[in-house]
């Protein structure tokens, strides 16, 4: 394994999440991707850059669209210039399901035209569109994987930006009631964090370009979604319903023949498998 070095501004993160990494030998350097100077600095001699820093979050876009746009979009503008500027190999940059909008076909494949619904999936686009500028005219390698509804381990639940599993798991183990917006029909696809970095390490050790869908392939409603956490963490509690959120879809599966068939990708975990490693962390963590 090479030489690994981890660039976050810990703005939504927590240096606790890495630590176990720097413990085995990786660096890390606390900085923005807006300091253009600072990437171009750590990005030199480097072989591959994971672009994984944005500021996520549908609704979070939509209280603050300027802010988004600026780390989203010009963020990923500034790591792509570090890496031309320093002949990386090839970036991979974490795009989002989010920039088809709501879709009458499913499952999605990435032929599919983007209809972003919010500030947030705008910039994850816009950031795609530069990956594809950047491969053009500047002979640089760009994949962007488009995720679809990460889950896992260390997500923040506290958050009013949480995702949806760490919120639920984290209210249901104290006994709480989990809010679904809208009737709980809503569906995604839900993709667990190794099959996620399983997509990345492909990425890089293929000679494929481009966009593809990272997901499991498979639909889970929200009301399913709290039953199944329920049923593994052993607590029933009322579910109550709210108002369904600016910004949202209805549906999403994903279609992954590309991702299957361009990177080798092949999802491990299901969305039971994937629960019970992601909620045996939470119990270790609540102790």
């Amino acid at each position: 394994m090479g030489e690994v070095s981890v660039i976050d501004d810990l703005s939504t993160g927590d240096i606790e999440n890495i630590e176990l990494l720097v413990d085995k030998g990786a660096s890390f350097i606390e900085a923005s991707i807006l300091d253009n100077e600072k990437l171009v600095d750590v990005s030199r001699g480097i072989d591959f850059i994971f672009h994984q820093a944005a500021l996520p979050s549908v609704s979070r876009s939509i209280d603050d669209p300027v802010k988004s746009n600026l780390v989203n979009v010009s963020g990923t503008l500034n790591v792509l210039e570090a890496a031309r500027k320093n002949h990386v190999k090839k970036v991979v940059y974490a795009s989002s399901s989010a920039v088809y909008g709501d879709t009458v076909e499913l499952p999605i494949s990435e032929s599919m035209k983007p209809n972003p619904l919010s500030p947030y999936a705008v910039s994850k686009i816009a950031a795609e569109y530069y990956c594809r500028v950047y491969s053009y005219i500047y002979g640089l390698p760009t994949v962007c994987l488009r995720y679809f509804n990460v889950f896992g381990p260390r997500q923040n639940p506290y958050s009013e930006y949480s995702a949806v599993i760490p919120k639920f798991i984290s209210l249901i183990l104290e006994g709480k009631a989990p809010t679904i917006n809208g009737d709980g029909s809503i569906t995604r696809d839900f993709v667990f964090v190794k099959d996620v970095v399983h997509a990345n390490i492909k990425a890089i050790n293929t000679e494929a370009e481009g966009v593809f869908n990272i997901a499991n392939g498979k639909q889970t409603s929200l009301k399913e979604l709290a039953e199944l956490i329920m049923k593994k963490v052993g607590t029933k509690v009322e579910i109550i319903y709210g108002p369904n959120r600016i910004g949202d879809v209805q549906d999403s599966l994903a279609d992954i023949t590309e991702a299957k068939n361009k990177l080798q990708y092949n999802p491990k975990y299901d969305i039971k498998k994937g629960l019970k490693e992601t909620i045996k962390w939470y119990k270790m963590r609540a102790r």
